[in-house]
């Protein structure tokens, strides 16, 4: 009798009709934006997801995924990645504003260290790029860190005052406001106390740095020799 479904088995595996376990499932695993070498690496896989954002890439849902992640670059929707011509830096921006541009609103959200998403007074939301630094990207040792510090600075609902460097551009090539960032009754430089408590390194893009650069410098140099924020441990 052993024999026999023995015999049976191997004529079934031999017409290729021999069962086996079925494999299991892939898990799936959690990604962020710092484990994409680019942004538009970040996009495309956000697109790929389809809707809903699952991995958190799209913090502003502005459906530009990972926006601070360096280039090439693609914005909504696209496929054709846009290297920067310039390779001194990693963040493509739009031409320089010919004026200073003045707006106060209210924080809706802190979108990570150097990021605000702003209402201002019109009724316009708008996401906001600090001038000037660089905190770590998501996924990245310090990179949560800096974003709780700037929750400290300005929290959701608070007051802050917005104006733009003559000699950087208005906005980047995602739309968002480069803008240095006052809260009202709170510090009159975000961007220089996020390198003050050690949060940042500078941001120089074009080789041509902000206006407040060496501020920011001597603030980053202190923070760096006294060890604070993610100068302890991550940098």
């Amino acid at each position: 009798m052993h024999q026999l479904v023995r015999a049976l088995a191997l004529a079934l595996v031999s017409l290729g009709l021999g069962f086996s376990a079925p494999a299991p499932a892939s898990a799936v695993v959690d990604r962020d934006c710092g484990d994409f070498a680019s942004q538009a690496a970040a996009q495309h896989f956000f697109l790929d997801t389809g809707a809903g954002d699952p991995h958190r890439l799209d913090d502003d849902g502005d459906g530009v995924a990972c926006e601070s992640n360096p280039c090439p670059c693609i914005g909504r929707g696209s496929t054709a990645p846009q290297q920067l011509a310039n390779t001194g830096n990693t963040q493509p921006q739009a031409q320089q504003g010919p004026r200073t541009y003045r707006e106060t609103g209210n924080v809706v959200r802190v979108t990570d260290g150097d990021t605000l998403r702003v209402r201002l007074r019109g009724g316009a939301h708008v996401s906001v790029r600090m001038l000037g630094i660089d905190t770590p990207e998501r996924g990245r040792c310090g990179a949560d860190a800096a974003t709780a510090n700037l929750r400290r600075l300005a929290p959701v609902g608070s007051t802050v005052h917005l104006v733009s460097d003559r000699t950087q551009a208005a906005k980047d090539r995602y739309g968002r406001l480069l803008r240095y960032v006052q809260r009202q009754g709170g510090y009159a430089d975000l961007s220089f106390r996020q390198a003050w408590d050690g949060f940042t390194k500078p941001y120089v893009f074009g080789g041509k740095p902000v206006v407040r650069h060496r501020q920011y410098v001597r603030a980053i140099d202190h923070a760096r020799d006294h060890a604070r924020g993610a100068w302890h441990g991550c940098w």
